[in-house]
């Protein structure tokens, strides 16, 4: 579904990327780890063809870096849901509102908007929160908006760029349960983080950043 071959990206004259490879498969969850200015970053906007690579290409589902246009990457775009540190959501809009501007983005009919703010809610245990205000919310609660808010086109692959950087250890590990549930049905999941506890919870993949080289590829114990 997605695979860097020997990618590489230069900003300033400074090399953050040198000949990264690696791939994600359908359904996969795969942790992506390193210190701040390893280049993690800027290997998540490269997946969603934000920044493209100086050398080498990237391959995401039937799109290359090599010969995408710039027409194509709305749909591109539409297969990935991001989650951020600082959730981003739009603060003088309702919850339901923050849902409903993604679905209007891609013309989706006005019965099928609500159906599927209902479901993604649900999904995220947030059902009875559609009316309020992100300033109304917990810092759990807007990560979990943000996280249905990455679902509710359901894209292939969701990248979640330190989605516990901003919040406690206990909520972080309910964070990252509500990703391994999203995984189990299917979408595949990257989760950036320095957050080195989060993956004694789980037994997923990970890859090291370390200078912009990928230094190990490995499961977590």
């Amino acid at each position: 579904m997605l695979e860097f071959n020997n990618v590489g990206f230069s900003y300033s004259g400074d090399e953050i990327l040198r000949s990264v490879s690696f791939g994600i498969m359908h359904g996969e969850f795969v942790f992506l780890i390193g210190k701040s200015g390893s280049g993690k970053s800027t290997l998540l906007q490269m997946i969603y063809f934000n920044l493209l690579p100086h050398s080498g290409e990237i391959d995401f589902d039937v799109y290359s870096t090599l010969s995408i246009k710039s027409s194509s990457l709305p749909f591109l775009r539409r297969k990935i849901g991001i989650i951020f540190q600082d959730f981003k959501l739009i603060e003088d809009r309702t919850i339901y509102e923050n849902l409903a501007f993604v679905l209007e983005t891609v013309n989706t009919p006005g019965k099928i908007i609500k159906k599927k703010i209902t479901n993604v809610l649900g999904e995220v245990g947030l059902s009875h929160k559609m009316k309020s205000y992100p300033r109304e919310l917990s810092g759990g609660e807007k990560q979990r908006i943000a996280i249905a808010r990455a679902i509710i086109n359901e894209p292939l692959l969701v990248l979640a760029d330190e989605p516990t950087g901003n919040l406690d250890p206990e909520t972080s590990m309910e964070i990252l349960e509500l990703l391994k549930k999203i995984n189990n049905r299917g979408t595949a999941v990257l989760v950036a983080t320095h957050n080195y506890d989060l993956l004694k919870k789980s037994t997923a993949c990970v890859l090291q950043l370390e200078n912009g080289l990928l230094k190990a590829v490995r499961n977590s114990v």
